[in-house]
Protein backbone atom coordinates (compact mmCIF):
# COMPACT_ATOMS: atom_id res chain seq x y z
CA UNK A 1 0.00 0.00 0.00
CA UNK A 2 2.74 3.01 0.89
CA UNK A 3 4.48 1.96 -2.90
CA UNK A 4 1.77 3.80 -4.70
CA UNK A 5 2.88 7.25 -2.28
CA UNK A 6 5.64 9.25 -3.10
CA UNK A 7 4.75 12.05 -0.55
CA UNK A 8 4.05 11.05 3.41
CA UNK A 9 2.88 12.97 5.82
CA UNK A 10 3.25 12.51 9.58
CA UNK A 11 0.89 13.27 12.35
CA UNK A 12 2.46 13.33 15.45
CA UNK A 13 6.03 13.64 13.88
CA UNK A 14 7.80 14.19 16.88
CA UNK A 15 7.50 10.92 18.57
CA UNK A 16 10.01 9.06 18.81
CA UNK A 17 8.15 5.72 16.58
CA UNK A 18 7.01 8.50 14.39
CA UNK A 19 10.21 9.99 13.16
CA UNK A 20 12.37 6.99 12.91
CA UNK A 21 9.48 5.99 10.39
CA UNK A 22 9.61 9.49 8.83
CA UNK A 23 13.66 9.25 8.18
CA UNK A 24 13.24 5.70 6.68
CA UNK A 25 11.11 7.56 3.75
CA UNK A 26 13.23 10.68 3.62
CA UNK A 27 16.21 8.91 3.61
CA UNK A 28 14.61 6.84 0.56
CA UNK A 29 14.51 9.90 -1.56
CA UNK A 30 10.06 10.58 -0.60
CA UNK A 31 9.11 14.01 0.35
CA UNK A 32 7.91 14.26 4.34
CA UNK A 33 6.78 16.54 5.99
CA UNK A 34 4.27 16.31 9.45
CA UNK A 35 3.17 17.88 12.24
CA UNK A 36 3.74 17.73 15.65
CA UNK A 37 2.34 19.95 18.70
CA UNK A 38 5.48 21.13 20.29
CA UNK A 39 9.24 21.87 19.04
CA UNK A 40 11.83 19.53 20.38
CA UNK A 41 15.67 18.63 19.86
CA UNK A 42 14.37 16.09 17.75
CA UNK A 43 12.13 18.03 15.74
CA UNK A 44 14.49 20.64 14.96
CA UNK A 45 17.39 17.62 14.03
CA UNK A 46 13.99 16.14 11.74
CA UNK A 47 13.80 19.63 10.00
CA UNK A 48 17.82 19.68 9.43
CA UNK A 49 17.78 16.87 7.97
CA UNK A 50 15.47 17.78 4.87
CA UNK A 51 11.89 17.50 6.59
CA UNK A 52 8.92 20.40 6.63
CA UNK A 53 7.06 20.40 10.37
CA UNK A 54 4.52 22.74 10.87
CA UNK A 55 3.41 23.13 14.80
CA UNK A 56 -0.04 25.13 14.08
CA UNK A 57 -2.96 22.16 13.21
CA UNK A 58 -4.97 24.12 11.17
CA UNK A 59 -5.59 23.49 7.33
CA UNK A 60 -3.80 26.24 6.35
CA UNK A 61 -0.44 25.24 7.85
CA UNK A 62 0.00 22.10 5.91
CA UNK A 63 2.33 22.47 2.94
CA UNK A 64 0.66 22.91 -0.35
CA UNK A 65 2.58 20.03 -2.32
CA UNK A 66 0.99 17.48 0.33
CA UNK A 67 -2.40 18.06 -0.49
CA UNK A 68 -3.01 16.10 -3.15
CA UNK A 69 -5.42 12.86 -1.51
CA UNK A 70 -3.64 10.50 -4.84
CA UNK A 71 -0.03 11.66 -3.85
CA UNK A 72 -0.05 11.60 -0.19
CA UNK A 73 0.05 9.14 2.48
CA UNK A 74 -1.43 10.20 5.95
CA UNK A 75 0.56 8.17 8.56
CA UNK A 76 -1.15 8.92 12.45
CA UNK A 77 0.22 7.87 15.78
CA UNK A 78 -2.76 7.01 18.72
CA UNK A 79 -1.61 9.78 20.62
CA UNK A 80 -3.52 12.43 17.70
CA UNK A 81 -7.12 13.05 18.96
CA UNK A 82 -9.95 12.33 16.45
CA UNK A 83 -11.27 15.94 16.27
CA UNK A 84 -7.38 17.22 15.47
CA UNK A 85 -8.21 19.79 12.89
CA UNK A 86 -6.13 17.97 10.28
CA UNK A 87 -7.11 15.01 10.45
CA UNK A 88 -10.68 16.11 10.05
CA UNK A 89 -9.67 17.49 7.03
CA UNK A 90 -7.43 14.37 5.88
CA UNK A 91 -10.62 12.01 6.22
CA UNK A 92 -13.22 14.51 4.77
CA UNK A 93 -11.14 14.40 1.69
CA UNK A 94 -10.50 10.79 1.24
CA UNK A 95 -6.60 11.10 1.89
CA UNK A 96 -5.76 6.95 2.82
CA UNK A 97 -4.67 7.34 6.44
CA UNK A 98 -2.79 4.34 8.10
CA UNK A 99 -1.86 4.04 11.73
CA UNK A 100 2.36 3.77 12.20
CA UNK A 101 1.75 0.40 13.44
CA UNK A 102 0.34 -0.71 9.87
CA UNK A 103 3.68 0.66 7.95
CA UNK A 104 6.20 -0.88 10.11
CA UNK A 105 3.96 -4.21 9.46
CA UNK A 106 4.18 -3.42 5.72
CA UNK A 107 8.17 -3.29 6.16
CA UNK A 108 8.04 -6.31 8.14
CA UNK A 109 6.41 -7.97 5.55
CA UNK A 110 8.82 -7.51 3.20
CA UNK A 111 11.99 -8.08 5.88
CA UNK A 112 13.09 -10.85 7.86
CA UNK A 113 11.79 -8.97 11.10
CA UNK A 114 13.33 -9.07 14.41
CA UNK A 115 10.68 -7.67 17.37
CA UNK A 116 11.44 -7.07 20.31
CA UNK A 117 8.36 -7.31 22.67
CA UNK A 118 7.79 -6.28 26.39
CA UNK A 119 6.17 -4.10 28.90
CA UNK A 120 9.92 -2.82 29.71
CA UNK A 121 13.64 -3.67 28.63
CA UNK A 122 12.14 -3.48 25.21
CA UNK A 123 14.10 -0.63 23.91
CA UNK A 124 17.33 -0.89 25.31
CA UNK A 125 17.07 -5.03 23.80
CA UNK A 126 16.22 -3.67 20.66
CA UNK A 127 19.14 -1.06 20.79
CA UNK A 128 21.89 -3.25 21.51
CA UNK A 129 20.56 -6.22 18.92
CA UNK A 130 20.91 -3.26 16.54
CA UNK A 131 24.18 -2.88 17.34
CA UNK A 132 25.25 -6.21 17.38
CA UNK A 133 24.22 -7.03 14.01
CA UNK A 134 25.02 -3.94 12.59
CA UNK A 135 28.53 -4.39 13.57
CA UNK A 136 28.73 -7.39 12.16
CA UNK A 137 29.05 -9.26 8.79
CA UNK A 138 25.54 -9.69 9.10
CA UNK A 139 24.22 -5.68 9.42
CA UNK A 140 20.69 -5.20 9.85
CA UNK A 141 18.19 -1.99 9.37
CA UNK A 142 16.56 -0.83 12.18
CA UNK A 143 13.73 1.16 13.57
CA UNK A 144 14.41 2.39 17.73
CA UNK A 145 11.96 3.69 20.66
CA UNK A 146 15.27 5.60 21.80
CA UNK A 147 18.17 7.55 20.32
CA UNK A 148 21.04 5.18 20.05
CA UNK A 149 24.37 6.93 21.21
CA UNK A 150 26.35 4.82 19.21
CA UNK A 151 24.42 6.24 16.00
CA UNK A 152 22.89 9.61 17.39
CA UNK A 153 19.51 8.30 15.71
CA UNK A 154 16.90 5.90 16.24
CA UNK A 155 16.87 4.84 12.53
CA UNK A 156 19.63 2.37 11.52
CA UNK A 157 19.90 1.77 7.39
CA UNK A 158 21.80 -0.96 5.40
CA UNK A 159 21.69 -1.88 1.61
CA UNK A 160 23.45 -5.05 2.81
CA UNK A 161 20.95 -6.19 4.79
CA UNK A 162 17.19 -8.01 4.56
CA UNK A 163 17.07 -8.06 8.18
CA UNK A 164 15.48 -5.49 9.49
CA UNK A 165 15.41 -4.57 14.04
CA UNK A 166 11.57 -3.43 15.19
CA UNK A 167 10.03 -2.34 18.79
CA UNK A 168 6.76 -4.64 18.53
CA UNK A 169 4.53 -2.51 20.56
CA UNK A 170 1.88 -3.42 22.80
CA UNK A 171 -0.25 -0.44 23.29
CA UNK A 172 -3.40 -0.07 21.27
CA UNK A 173 -2.23 -4.24 20.31
CA UNK A 174 -0.09 -2.44 17.18
CA UNK A 175 2.31 -5.55 17.40
CA UNK A 176 -0.05 -7.70 16.19
CA UNK A 177 0.04 -5.75 12.75
CA UNK A 178 3.60 -7.31 12.39
CA UNK A 179 4.92 -10.22 10.87
CA UNK A 180 8.24 -11.32 12.77
CA UNK A 181 10.91 -13.52 11.58
CA UNK A 182 12.22 -14.02 15.22
CA UNK A 183 10.87 -12.12 18.23
CA UNK A 184 11.82 -11.91 21.80
CA UNK A 185 9.37 -11.04 24.88
CA UNK A 186 11.64 -9.68 27.71
CA UNK A 187 8.87 -9.23 30.10
CA UNK A 188 4.88 -9.03 30.32
CA UNK A 189 3.88 -7.06 33.54
CA UNK A 190 0.04 -5.62 33.18
CA UNK A 191 0.20 -2.41 31.58
CA UNK A 192 -2.49 -0.33 29.24
CA UNK A 193 -5.61 -1.87 31.05
CA UNK A 194 -7.45 0.98 29.71
CA UNK A 195 -7.08 -0.57 26.05
CA UNK A 196 -6.88 -4.42 27.39
CA UNK A 197 -9.57 -4.28 30.21
CA UNK A 198 -8.32 -7.47 31.63
CA UNK A 199 -5.07 -8.95 33.20
CA UNK A 200 -6.24 -12.25 31.08
CA UNK A 201 -7.09 -10.20 27.83
CA UNK A 202 -3.60 -8.34 28.05
CA UNK A 203 -1.31 -11.99 28.43
CA UNK A 204 -3.96 -13.06 25.57
CA UNK A 205 -2.64 -10.37 23.16
CA UNK A 206 0.93 -11.34 23.83
CA UNK A 207 0.03 -15.09 23.14
CA UNK A 208 -1.32 -13.75 19.75
CA UNK A 209 1.54 -12.02 19.05
CA UNK A 210 3.61 -15.45 19.36
CA UNK A 211 1.38 -16.77 16.75
CA UNK A 212 2.46 -13.95 13.90
CA UNK A 213 6.42 -15.93 14.10
CA UNK A 214 6.87 -17.29 10.71
CA UNK A 215 8.17 -20.79 10.03
CA UNK A 216 11.58 -21.62 10.33
CA UNK A 217 11.80 -18.68 13.12
CA UNK A 218 12.31 -18.55 16.38
CA UNK A 219 10.50 -16.87 19.79
CA UNK A 220 12.91 -16.43 22.93
CA UNK A 221 11.64 -15.58 26.14
CA UNK A 222 12.67 -14.21 29.32
CA UNK A 223 12.15 -17.56 31.64
CA UNK A 224 10.85 -15.52 34.36
CA UNK A 225 7.53 -15.03 32.18
CA UNK A 226 4.65 -17.26 32.09
CA UNK A 227 3.40 -17.79 28.78
CA UNK A 228 1.94 -20.39 26.72
CA UNK A 229 3.10 -19.81 23.12
CA UNK A 230 0.91 -20.54 19.72
CA UNK A 231 3.62 -21.33 17.65
CA UNK A 232 3.28 -22.08 13.85
CA UNK A 233 4.65 -25.22 12.82
CA UNK A 234 8.55 -24.81 12.24
CA UNK A 235 9.53 -21.83 14.57
CA UNK A 236 11.92 -23.13 17.46
CA UNK A 237 11.24 -22.08 20.78
CA UNK A 238 14.20 -20.78 23.46
CA UNK A 239 13.95 -19.28 26.69
CA UNK A 240 16.76 -16.67 28.57
CA UNK A 241 17.59 -15.26 31.40
CA UNK A 242 19.70 -15.02 34.42
CA UNK A 243 18.53 -18.79 35.41
CA UNK A 244 21.29 -21.46 34.45
CA UNK A 245 18.46 -23.87 33.12
CA UNK A 246 17.28 -21.11 30.04
CA UNK A 247 18.87 -21.81 26.70
CA UNK A 248 20.73 -18.85 26.67
CA UNK A 249 22.09 -17.26 30.22
CA UNK A 250 24.46 -14.93 31.87
CA UNK A 251 26.86 -17.13 34.04
CA UNK A 252 29.90 -16.21 36.39
CA UNK A 253 28.75 -12.22 36.37
CA UNK A 254 30.78 -10.20 38.32
CA UNK A 255 31.47 -6.25 38.94
CA UNK A 256 34.80 -4.60 39.81
CA UNK A 257 35.58 -1.08 39.69
CA UNK A 258 32.63 0.32 37.83
CA UNK A 259 32.64 -2.43 34.92
CA UNK A 260 30.81 -5.55 35.04
CA UNK A 261 31.86 -8.85 33.27
CA UNK A 262 29.94 -12.73 32.37
CA UNK A 263 30.22 -15.73 30.50
CA UNK A 264 27.65 -16.02 27.81
CA UNK A 265 26.25 -19.72 27.44
CA UNK A 266 24.00 -20.56 24.03
CA UNK A 267 22.97 -24.27 23.76
CA UNK A 268 25.80 -25.13 21.91
CA UNK A 269 28.60 -22.61 22.59
CA UNK A 270 29.71 -20.68 25.78
CA UNK A 271 31.62 -17.11 25.28
CA UNK A 272 33.66 -16.00 28.33
CA UNK A 273 34.27 -12.91 29.67
CA UNK A 274 31.88 -10.46 28.38
CA UNK A 275 32.00 -7.14 28.85
CA UNK A 276 28.96 -4.79 28.99
CA UNK A 277 29.36 -1.61 27.53
CA UNK A 278 27.37 0.08 29.59
CA UNK A 279 27.75 -1.43 33.52
CA UNK A 280 24.42 -1.47 35.37
CA UNK A 281 23.24 -4.94 36.60
CA UNK A 282 19.99 -4.74 34.81
CA UNK A 283 21.43 -4.94 31.40
CA UNK A 284 23.20 -8.37 31.67
CA UNK A 285 19.83 -10.09 31.12
CA UNK A 286 18.95 -7.39 28.07
CA UNK A 287 22.38 -8.33 27.14
CA UNK A 288 21.82 -12.37 27.13
CA UNK A 289 18.11 -11.38 25.00
CA UNK A 290 20.47 -9.66 22.25
CA UNK A 291 23.21 -11.47 22.10
CA UNK A 292 21.31 -15.24 21.72
CA UNK A 293 19.14 -13.09 18.84
CA UNK A 294 22.31 -12.16 16.92
CA UNK A 295 23.99 -15.56 17.99
CA UNK A 296 20.67 -17.22 16.26
CA UNK A 297 20.91 -15.05 13.24
CA UNK A 298 25.27 -15.99 12.66
CA UNK A 299 27.05 -12.87 14.58
CA UNK A 300 30.17 -14.71 15.06
CA UNK A 301 31.53 -15.23 18.69
CA UNK A 302 34.21 -12.11 18.34
CA UNK A 303 31.58 -10.28 16.93
CA UNK A 304 29.15 -10.92 19.82
CA UNK A 305 32.28 -9.53 22.03
CA UNK A 306 32.76 -6.59 20.37
CA UNK A 307 29.39 -5.52 19.78
CA UNK A 308 28.65 -6.13 23.88
CA UNK A 309 31.95 -3.87 25.14
CA UNK A 310 31.24 -1.11 22.30
CA UNK A 311 27.47 -0.57 22.82
CA UNK A 312 27.33 3.27 24.23
CA UNK A 313 23.36 3.17 25.49
CA UNK A 314 20.53 4.82 24.86
CA UNK A 315 19.29 8.63 25.29
CA UNK A 316 17.64 8.77 28.74
CA UNK A 317 18.34 5.21 29.57
CA UNK A 318 20.72 5.36 32.44
CA UNK A 319 22.11 8.20 31.11
CA UNK A 320 24.54 10.29 33.08
CA UNK A 321 23.70 13.67 32.78
CA UNK A 322 26.30 15.40 35.26
CA UNK A 323 29.29 14.41 37.65
CA UNK A 324 31.82 15.58 40.09
CA UNK A 325 33.41 14.73 43.43
CA UNK A 326 29.95 15.50 45.43
CA UNK A 327 27.35 14.95 43.32
CA UNK A 328 25.91 12.61 40.77
CA UNK A 329 22.89 13.09 38.24
CA UNK A 330 21.36 10.36 36.18
CA UNK A 331 17.91 10.54 33.70
CA UNK A 332 16.24 7.44 32.51
CA UNK A 333 13.23 6.45 31.29
CA UNK A 334 11.39 4.34 33.45
CA UNK A 335 7.91 4.92 34.07
CA UNK A 336 6.49 1.38 34.92
CA UNK A 337 6.53 -0.06 38.47
CA UNK A 338 8.94 -2.74 37.15
CA UNK A 339 11.09 -0.42 35.44
CA UNK A 340 11.13 1.62 38.35
CA UNK A 341 12.20 -1.20 40.91
CA UNK A 342 14.83 -2.15 38.36
CA UNK A 343 16.04 0.92 38.30
CA UNK A 344 16.63 2.03 41.66
CA UNK A 345 18.01 -1.18 42.26
CA UNK A 346 21.43 -0.97 39.21
CA UNK A 347 21.38 2.78 40.84
CA UNK A 348 21.99 1.21 44.30
CA UNK A 349 24.64 -1.44 43.35
CA UNK A 350 26.00 1.32 41.12
CA UNK A 351 26.34 3.70 43.82
CA UNK A 352 26.52 1.61 47.09
CA UNK A 353 25.82 3.27 50.34
CA UNK A 354 25.06 6.50 49.11
CA UNK A 355 22.12 8.48 49.26
CA UNK A 356 19.76 8.24 45.86
CA UNK A 357 17.03 11.38 45.44
CA UNK A 358 14.59 10.20 42.52
CA UNK A 359 12.41 12.67 40.99
CA UNK A 360 9.67 10.95 39.48
CA UNK A 361 6.99 12.25 36.73
CA UNK A 362 4.22 9.26 36.66
CA UNK A 363 2.90 9.13 32.76
CA UNK A 364 -0.88 8.74 32.02
CA UNK A 365 -3.65 9.09 34.34
CA UNK A 366 -4.95 5.68 33.81
CA UNK A 367 -1.54 3.95 34.47
CA UNK A 368 -1.45 5.79 37.80
CA UNK A 369 -4.92 4.76 38.72
CA UNK A 370 -4.22 1.07 38.20
CA UNK A 371 -0.93 0.70 39.32
CA UNK A 372 -0.49 3.29 42.12
CA UNK A 373 0.32 0.56 44.79
CA UNK A 374 2.72 -1.02 43.01
CA UNK A 375 4.14 2.92 41.86
CA UNK A 376 4.47 3.32 45.81
CA UNK A 377 6.33 0.06 46.50
CA UNK A 378 8.93 0.43 43.94
CA UNK A 379 9.81 4.24 45.23
CA UNK A 380 9.81 3.64 48.83
CA UNK A 381 12.91 2.13 47.98
CA UNK A 382 14.45 5.51 47.26
CA UNK A 383 16.25 7.23 50.33
CA UNK A 384 14.37 10.38 49.35
CA UNK A 385 11.29 10.85 46.81
CA UNK A 386 10.08 14.32 44.58
CA UNK A 387 7.21 13.19 43.08
CA UNK A 388 5.93 15.29 40.37
CA UNK A 389 2.08 15.98 38.95
CA UNK A 390 0.96 13.90 36.44
CA UNK A 391 1.91 14.26 32.55
CA UNK A 392 -1.27 13.55 30.69
CA UNK A 393 0.45 12.48 27.37
CA UNK A 394 -3.19 11.46 24.97
CA UNK A 395 -5.54 11.13 28.26
CA UNK A 396 -7.82 13.63 30.00
CA UNK A 397 -7.88 14.20 33.46
CA UNK A 398 -10.06 11.31 35.58
CA UNK A 399 -11.43 12.60 38.67
CA UNK A 400 -9.57 11.54 41.91
CA UNK A 401 -6.40 10.48 40.10
CA UNK A 402 -3.64 12.24 41.07
CA UNK A 403 0.01 11.86 41.73
CA UNK A 404 -1.13 12.13 45.49
CA UNK A 405 -2.63 8.28 45.38
CA UNK A 406 0.84 7.11 44.70
CA UNK A 407 2.55 9.73 47.75
CA UNK A 408 -0.14 8.58 50.18
CA UNK A 409 1.59 4.56 49.80
CA UNK A 410 5.18 5.74 50.14
CA UNK A 411 6.61 4.40 52.77
CA UNK A 412 9.90 6.51 53.04
CA UNK A 413 9.74 9.13 55.33
CA UNK A 414 11.55 11.89 52.58
CA UNK A 415 8.98 12.24 50.15
CA UNK A 416 7.35 15.41 49.03
CA UNK A 417 5.31 16.28 45.54
CA UNK A 418 5.51 19.38 43.81
CA UNK A 419 5.16 20.63 40.44
CA UNK A 420 7.83 21.40 37.83
CA UNK A 421 7.65 25.09 38.27
CA UNK A 422 9.07 24.96 41.90
CA UNK A 423 11.55 21.89 41.14
CA UNK A 424 14.60 23.66 41.37
CA UNK A 425 13.68 25.87 44.01
CA UNK A 426 12.82 22.99 45.93
CA UNK A 427 16.17 21.09 45.10
CA UNK A 428 18.29 24.20 46.19
CA UNK A 429 17.55 23.17 49.87
CA UNK A 430 18.03 19.96 49.75
CA UNK A 431 21.26 17.63 50.13
CA UNK A 432 21.60 15.92 46.77
CA UNK A 433 24.10 13.26 46.71
CA UNK A 434 22.95 10.59 43.72
CA UNK A 435 19.85 12.28 41.89
CA UNK A 436 17.51 10.60 39.25
CA UNK A 437 15.10 11.90 37.19
CA UNK A 438 12.35 9.52 35.92
CA UNK A 439 9.36 9.18 33.72
CA UNK A 440 8.00 9.27 30.16
CA UNK A 441 6.51 12.33 29.84
CA UNK A 442 7.95 16.19 29.42
CA UNK A 443 10.53 15.89 32.55
CA UNK A 444 13.66 15.25 30.05
CA UNK A 445 12.84 19.13 29.01
CA UNK A 446 14.09 19.71 32.69
CA UNK A 447 17.23 18.22 32.54
CA UNK A 448 19.41 20.62 31.23
CA UNK A 449 17.82 23.48 34.18
CA UNK A 450 18.98 20.66 36.80
CA UNK A 451 22.25 19.90 34.57
CA UNK A 452 23.11 23.79 35.04
CA UNK A 453 21.99 24.12 38.38
CA UNK A 454 24.08 21.10 39.83
CA UNK A 455 26.83 22.60 37.94
CA UNK A 456 26.20 25.99 39.50
CA UNK A 457 26.06 24.62 42.86
CA UNK A 458 29.05 22.95 42.57
CA UNK A 459 31.38 26.16 41.52
CA UNK A 460 29.54 28.34 44.35
CA UNK A 461 30.62 25.53 46.77
CA UNK A 462 34.45 25.28 45.25
CA UNK A 463 34.44 29.28 45.11
CA UNK A 464 33.25 29.11 48.82
CA UNK A 465 36.05 26.38 49.30
CA UNK A 466 38.69 28.44 47.75
CA UNK A 467 38.02 31.44 49.98
CA UNK A 468 37.64 29.47 53.62
CA UNK A 469 40.89 28.02 52.53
Amino acid sequence: MTNKYNQYYFLGIGGIGMSALARYFNTKGFSVAGYDLTQTKLTDKLQAEGITIVFDESIESIPADFLEPNKTLIIITPAVPNEHEQLVFFRKNNFHIMKRSEVLGAITRQSKAICIAGTHGKTTTSTMIAHLMHQSHVECSAFLGGISSNYKTNLITSTQSNYVVVEADEYDRSFHRLTPFMAVITSMEPDHLDIYGSEEAFVESFEHFTSLITSGGSLIVNSKINLQPRLQKGVKHYTYGLDENANFHAKNIRSDNGKILFDFVAPTDTIHDIKLGVPVMINVENAVAAMALAWLNGVTNEELRTGMATFQGIYRRFSLVYQDENVVYMDDYAHHPGELKASISSIRQLFKGRKITGIFQPHLYTRTRDFASEFAEALSDLDELILLDIYPAREIPIEGVTSEIILKDVTIQNKSLINKENLLTLLDKKEIDVLVTFGAGDIDKMVPEIKKFLKKKHKELMEKNESTA
